[in-house]
């Protein structure tokens, strides 16, 4: 009976403030849904640097008739030079790997990147250079490479892919923090508004709550339906949101995914472990709003 009148009573105050109830049900949404969305990008970038530091290579690129390097001075790389640089690459012990692309090769791989575009119709393979594709066994010992080989004979640049990659994920953090802090901003303003809706449901429940109270219920019997209407807002709210997050990801998948086949995206388990946290946030956010705003506006 008394959960009974409990929801009774709950019924009654989101009826009462419809509009109210609907405002703060679309703010909650909106709030952790951007929240979601940096959450997301926080998995995306995980996922990025999973996928790509497994794939960092240092490249040496060898003297070609274009090159312009000191180490370069005496003309086109000779066999003897690369063989010797090759031999060297593989006595290395922080070198996993060593791959050899030629002109046709990195040509080949070249078209095939730039495919449609002008800049790959005006592109022969002479003037692409050969070059060493290194993969180490620990990704920060580029050092070790560089100090062998940077300058030397037959040698025109030694490029680590790693330092590439960090200035591409530093523009991602940046963007992913500030996600967050939009989203954050967004779930403070959802609470203000819970706050606000509950201090009107109180006010114009006064006389109601008198009367409990006079007839011997508790402060906490009397509070429970204002809390649960702030709860029920905020888990109407996330449902909406964890909508918005897998259609989001749907179109990840239909949409983007086919266009961008260089690296990976998040997950549906990232998506779902967002939406835990969604759901965890909004019910404390509710929480701490109607218990701070109960407090002061519903005297019992």
């Amino acid at each position: 009976m008394r959960a009974k009148f409990v929801m009774s009573e709950v019924g009654i105050g989101l009826r009462r403030n419809l509009t109210m109830t609907f405002a703060v049900v679309i703010t909650v949404a909106i709030s952790l849904s951007l929240l979601g969305i940096g959450l997301l990008a926080n998995s995306q970038v995980r996922v990025m640097k999973d996928y790509w530091y497994d794939k960092i290579e240092v490249s040496i690129f060898l003297c070609g008739s274009l090159s312009e390097g000191q180490s370069c001075a005496n003309g086109v790389i000779t066999q003897d030079q690369k063989i010797g640089i090759q031999k060297d690459l593989q006595a290395l012990p922080v070198v996993q790997e060593v791959y050899y692309e030629s002109q046709s090769e990195a040509f080949k791989r070249f078209q095939e990147r730039f495919k449609g575009s002008a800049i790959a119709q005006n592109v022969t393979p002479d003037q692409l250079p050969e070059s060493f594709r290194v993969k180490l066994k620990d990704p920060t010992k580029f050092a070790v490479i560089e100090s062998a080989f940077a300058g030397r004979p037959g040698v025109d640049i030694v490029q680590d892919q790693q330092a590439i990659l960090e200035k591409f994920f530093r523009l991602l953090g940046v963007l992913r923090n500030g996600a967050l802090a939009i989203g954050a901003a967004s779930v403070l303003t959802a609470a203000l508004l819970i706050s606000n809706t509950l201090r009107i449901a109180a006010f114009n429940r006064r006389r109601e709550t008198g009367v409990m109270k006079l007839v011997g219920a508790s402060s906490f019997s009397i509070q429970l339906p204002f809390l649960l209407e702030g709860v029920f807002a905020a888990v109407f709210g996330w449902l909406v949101s964890t909508g918005f997050l897998a259609g989001f990801k749907a179109i990840v998948d239909s949409k983007v995914a086919p266009l961008l086949t260089f690296t990976q995206f998040f997950t549906w388990k990232d998506v779902w472990v967002a939406s835990a946290w969604l759901l965890l946030t909004g019910l404390l956010v509710s929480g701490i709003a109607s218990v701070v705003t109960l407090r002061k506006y519903l005297k019992v």
